[in-house]
């Protein structure tokens, strides 16, 4: 039988904070003899670091982790280097996540509890600049999107007064994060939410509380309240 040959072989870089999955990762695509593991790392900034050195053509990435998460990692990726294939990995079905992790420019969303067929499947079909997503992460994006549909219908039915930004005050971004501490989210849940690290949803809330001349985020949420630049939900 005819051996494959390594520049015709994909080059993978696997990013996962969890050593043990990365090893069952990388024992079954080198199972795959087209397919050849360059290199693993823990976080986003290895991934970087890794997709310098190594030039892969698919980056497996976790999509939570520490440091710089997958989302942010993928775009700061992609934006170095375009030919570079992400698939994220995930616990998460929920088709927020999956939004969020093809508008950063990933080709593929799967989830951990995949089998080996469809890891398999998924590289082979991204490595030639095909999309792939787990079979119950389309159908949720298929009901998110009848929804949607739905809830746009009804909204010509009845408008609600719209929700009066600061934007003479702050940045597009700040008013979502006033938003989400009225909500009452905490740095990480902000952080989680969208999808960017808490030491940049600090730097949100400092300036959000500079701008608005108040003391701490219960302050910023009160003013925010009396002249309507929050919801109460």
């Amino acid at each position: 039988m005819r051996s494959i040959s390594n520049e015709s072989k994909t080059k993978i870089v696997l990013i996962d904070g969890q050593q043990l999955f990365r090893e069952g990762i990388k024992r079954i695509l080198n199972c795959e003899e087209t397919f050849e593991v360059l290199a693993e790392g823990k976080d986003g900034v290895e991934a970087i670091e890794l997709a310098d050195h190594y030039k892969p053509d698919v980056v497996i990435m976790d999509i939570n982790m520490p440091k710089t998460n997958g989302v942010e990692a993928t775009r700061n990726l992609i934006s170095k280097y375009p030919n570079i294939k992400v698939i994220i990995l995930s616990i998460h079905d929920d088709e927020t996540y999956v939004i969020h992790a093809l508008q950063s420019g990933a080709f593929g969303y799967l989830l951990k509890e995949m089998d080996t067929k469809k890891l398999i499947e998924a590289v082979k079909a991204v490595a030639k600049g095909e999309s792939y997503l787990h079979p119950r992460v389309t159908h949720k994006l298929i009901t998110a999107y009848r929804r949607l549909s739905s809830a746009a219908a009804r909204k010509k039915e009845f408008q609600q007064p719209p929700v009066r930004l600061p934007l003479h005050l702050l940045s597009r971004r700040e008013s979502e994060v006033l938003q989400l501490l009225a909500d009452g989210k905490s740095n990480r849940s902000l952080a989680e939410t969208l999808y960017i690290s808490e030491k940049t949803v600090k730097g949100h809330v400092y300036s959000i509380l500079r701008k608005m001349d108040v003391n701490d985020r219960t302050q910023a949420v009160i003013k925010a309240i009396k002249n309507g630049w929050v919801e109460v939900r």
